[in-house]
């Protein structure tokens, strides 16, 4: 099977009921982004999200101009809440499209604190917190808009640290996955490249 998408409906012309797209580059992970903006706090799930570099350590993520793009726009901060397995139906919840000044933490009855370094609330209960201050803001096709972040501090809840690593076992993260699909990460294993081989770990 093949089809060209720009040429319309080009999954539909193939054979296919959905674009196939999200699935075929899934999982993702979910950035559940926090803001401050001039109406009040805002958080809201991103599936367009990811790590782009580590040293300064980036990340990015994309959408619409919503909230999200609109408060970091003239804040120049966000904050990226990692989901655990547990809150899946409170990270649901802040995906509702609603007016904007609404406050979603409370509206899926998130915990909410303060950050350290920039003027941005975060999920109190998140295993993990990346705050980042805005480097780069693109507007990408139509109306949509890439915001990459330079992290500038992070939090990590103890429990879920095991000798000294954030444990993924623990945390159990969601990832986004196509059409209404996700997944949690339940299983690790480790694989050494060939040239890191007898190298101490960094």
């Amino acid at each position: 099977m093949f089809y060209q998408p720009e040429k319309g409906q080009g999954h539909r012309e193939a054979g296919l009921p959905h674009n196939p797209f999200k699935a075929i580059v899934a999982p993702r992970p979910i950035g559940w982004i926090s803001t401050r903006g001039p109406l009040g706090d805002n958080l809201a799930p991103y599936s367009f999200f990811n790590a782009v570099n580590d040293a300064p350590m980036q990340v990015m993520f994309a959408g619409g101009m919503k909230d999200s793009i609109a408060n970091l726009r003239d804040s120049g901060v966000f904050a990226v809440n990692v989901v655990a397995e547990a809150m899946i139906h409170a990270m649901n919840a802040s995906s509702e499209a609603v007016a904007r000044g609404v406050d979603e933490f409370a509206l899926a009855g998130v915990t909410k604190a303060e950050c350290a370094v920039i003027d941005c609330p975060r999920v109190a209960l998140a295993p993990a917190t990346l705050e980042c201050r805005v480097v780069h803001l693109l507007q990408l096709a139509g109306e949509n808009w890439m915001a990459v972040g330079e992290v500038v501090g992070v939090h990590i809840r103890p429990e879920y640290l095991r000798d000294g690593r954030f444990d993924l076992e623990l945390v159990r993260p969601v990832a986004r996955l196509g059409y209404k699909d996700y997944a949690v990460v339940s299983e690790v294993f480790e694989l050494t490249r060939p040239d890191e081989v007898g190298r101490a770990e960094i």
